[in-house]
């Protein structure tokens, strides 16, 4: 995988997930579940080719930018997810506080 062709995310609300192409080519997918206004992120797979290139981050980044644009909040039940949060606190304003998830590292 070529680190300079770009990544591309793209939402199916019937299959509930987001999904990351390179090259029109699917390399990462984020599973998720509806709970009301609240979006349950389940899974992020990414590729075992596609790995270590931003694909994951990326799809991640891009996820929580259109839930944050739609005005939900997250529980996040996956370890990827829970990480990356850490790493990007301006994002921790969309976990909600009454269900969070994962416990996030301290």
């Amino acid at each position: 995988m070529s680190d300079a062709a770009p990544i591309v995310v793209t939402s199916d609300p019937t299959d509930r997930t987001y999904s990351a192409t390179v090259n029109g080519e699917v390399v990462g997918t984020l599973i998720y579940e509806l709970e009301g206004s609240r979006v349950v992120l389940t899974h992020t797979i990414v590729e075992p080719g596609a790995r270590e290139h931003g694909v994951g981050s990326t799809l991640v980044r891009e996820v929580l930018d259109d839930l944050r644009h739609q005005g939900k909040t997250v529980t996040v039940m996956c370890p990827f997810v829970t990480e990356f949060i850490a790493d990007h606190p301006e994002y921790a304003g969309l976990v909600d506080r009454n269900h969070p998830g994962v416990p996030y590292r301290k």
